[in-house]
């Protein structure tokens, strides 16, 4: 898919999501989405995504693949730039902090990773950097 066409779906999801409260896009691919809300990390202006999301407990977890492409989405280097964000799951909004998993928490998690969406094996497959692991923790 092409960088604008997704660009444009995304833009699409989020609107739906948001004006039903989730009711809408808040699943896709037989999986949970949520709605994360960066800082730019040259910006420093508010970015929201769909994403995919598993849980562990109170912490979301996210995958930084870009379908694959060879450098990381723009969110997981806003994130890097500034861990602190917002979730949405449904109606509810909450703050987060971030942080990529280390290598032996990404070894863990990603077999549950490729169980939950089976597209995350082709896209590790197109591309030659490792895909990050996020955990999105609950901030006060």
């Amino acid at each position: 898919m092409r960088d604008v066409t997704a660009r444009r779906l995304s833009r699409l999801h989020i609107a739906l999501y948001r004006m039903t409260g989730g009711l809408l896009g808040r699943r896709l691919v037989r999986n949970d989405m949520l709605l994360l809300t960066t800082t730019g990390s040259r910006t420093g202006r508010r970015h929201t995504v769909p994403l995919l999301h598993l849980r562990d407990g109170d912490t979301m977890v996210v995958i930084a693949s870009w379908g694959g492409r060879p450098k990381h989405p723009q969110w997981y280097t806003n994130l890097r730039a500034h861990p602190q964000a917002v979730v949405q799951v449904g109606r509810r909004r909450w703050p987060v902090r971030a942080r990529t998993a280390t290598a032996a928490e990404r070894a863990d998690w990603w077999p549950r990773v490729l169980a939950t969406y089976k597209g995350y094996s082709l896209y590790e497959s197109n591309t030659d950097r490792v895909i990050p692991v996020v955990f999105l923790e609950p901030w006060r």
